[in-house]
């Protein structure tokens, strides 16, 4: 085909199909200037062949008669870019009405418009697709992982209720409604979200067919006169407010409707009651600082302000913070054991990930300063629990003479406790990485594991 330079540098080729594109699409150049006589001279794409040879064909036989210039009557082979609408070769000439706007080619103009119409019908197919796989892959399995976290949660509740039945039967109702509550949510939520993405494939869908027929069944002057309803339907998708699926927490079921400080608080009672000295901890001397002397039976820890000559150094020890590990590691169930603390005024008592560094004076090391550890800390007076570096402040009345933990991995919950008073000092909840070890420090006198 014959290309002609334009003021968006298009080339004058022929209709694209949807996964078609022009080529020869560039940037606005200088206007294109048509012939300085009044005849009704057409310079479109179909002006000529590829070879440059061959009149302009007429008419085929049975087609509608193209429209003409009413001023001039000349065929309207430009498009005037300023007042937006197609000429002739008169009206653009030389004391014609549109002398000296942004002229270009009909043709031209209406294949940037085929371009724009083709981008479109494109983003749609590419949102279409990925709403059509949003439905089919991701809410399916929302849905299936809520009943499953529902079922656990369910199961959990039942579970510590049992143990307490007796004093927390309403309890139980209520936070079982909660459970099913909480399902149900879920549920609508996915449902809600599954009929509003079929809603908006219909509405992309028809959206495209409608630009598809345009595309299929105008020509370049109807194609023309159309342009303001073709963006027209497309700034009415965009206000539909016909965007691409986006992750949201109302998709997902909230464990947190089953916590409960009244279940929490007769559970642990209970359950502390029938787990106490269960456990037998002993410590890995492997683990033990230099800065520790530990005793035959491996329970007991005591703090010197002297590194002791003794210590072997390996991987396994620390070398600066007065830590120790338990030689007992734990990946599942329900796990509890006690501390003896009443000596000492500077402990910490928790639990570690087996990931957690051994060599050197950095925060990496120090228990309650990183994401491996998490840990009840006593400094004289003041009580905190430490996590990956934040401290929160816990307010007690009097120093415990011992010191209880509580782990359960099923809950994802580790709790501190007052043996003397059952009383739950402090309870976090995370998604703790096994296996996890009893970990130790004292920076002061001694604490023992008791048993």
């Amino acid at each position: 085909q014959e290309r002609v330079p334009g003021w968006v540098g298009g080339s004058a080729g022929g209709a694209r199909g949807c996964t078609g594109r022009a080529p020869g699409r560039g940037q606005e150049g200088p206007a294109q200037q048509p012939p300085a006589t009044g005849g009704a001279r057409d310079t479109g794409h179909s002006a000529m062949s590829a070879e440059g040879a061959g009149p302009t064909p007429g008419p085929e036989p049975g087609s509608e008669p193209r429209p003409l210039c009413p001023e001039h009557g000349q065929a309207l082979s430009w498009f005037c870019g300023s007042e937006r609408r197609p000429v002739c070769a008169a009206c653009a000439g030389l004391g014609g009405r549109c002398q000296g706007h942004r002229i270009r080619r009909a043709e031209e103009h209406a294949e940037e418009l085929r371009n724009k119409i083709v981008d479109q019908c494109e983003r749609l197919q590419l949102q279409s697709a990925g709403i059509t796989k949003y439905a089919a892959e991701v809410l399916p399995g929302k849905n299936q992982r809520a009943v499953t976290m529902a079922s656990a949660a369910r199961e959990l509740v039942i579970q510590r209720l049992s143990l307490v039945r007796s004093l927390c039967e309403s309890e139980e109702q209520r936070l079982l409604e909660q459970v099913h509550g909480e399902e149900e949510r879920a549920h609508q939520s996915i449902l809600t979200q599954r009929a509003h993405w079929a809603e908006a494939l219909q509405k992309l869908d028809t959206i495209r067919t409608s630009l598809v027929g345009m595309l299929t069944h105008l020509d370049d002057l109807q194609l023309i006169e159309k342009e303001q309803e073709i963006f027209e339907s497309i700034r009415t998708e965009e206000a539909e407010g016909i965007l691409d699926p986006q992750e949201s927490e109302k998709l997902n079921f909230n464990e947190k409707c089953t916590r409960s400080p009244l279940l929490t608080q007769l559970w642990a009672i209970a359950v502390l009651g029938s787990l106490s000295g269960t456990e037998d901890i002993r410590i890995d001397e492997r683990t033990v600082s230099p800065f520790l002397q530990l005793s035959d039976d491996r329970r007991t820890l005591t703090f010197s302000a002297k590194k002791s000559k003794a210590c072997v150094d390996g991987p396994e020890r620390f070398d600066h913070w007065p830590n120790a590990l338990a030689a007992t590691s734990f990946q599942a169930g329900l796990h509890a054991w006690m501390v003896n603390v009443q000596n000492s005024g500077a402990y910490k008592v928790g639990v570690a990930s087996g990931q957690l560094p051994r060599k050197g004076s950095g925060s990496d090391c120090r228990l309650g300063h990183n994401a491996f550890s998490w840990v009840f800390s006593r400094y004289d007076q003041e009580f905190r629990f430490l996590h990956n570096g934040q401290h929160e402040p816990l307010g007690l009345l009097r120093c415990p003479a011992q010191l209880g933990v509580l782990l359960d991995l099923q809950a994802q919950e580790l709790l501190f406790y007052d043996p003397a008073s059952g009383t739950v000092l402090y309870i976090h909840h995370a998604s703790f990485p096994g296996p996890l070890f009893p970990v130790f420090a004292v920076a002061d006198q001694t604490i023992s594991i008791i048993h």
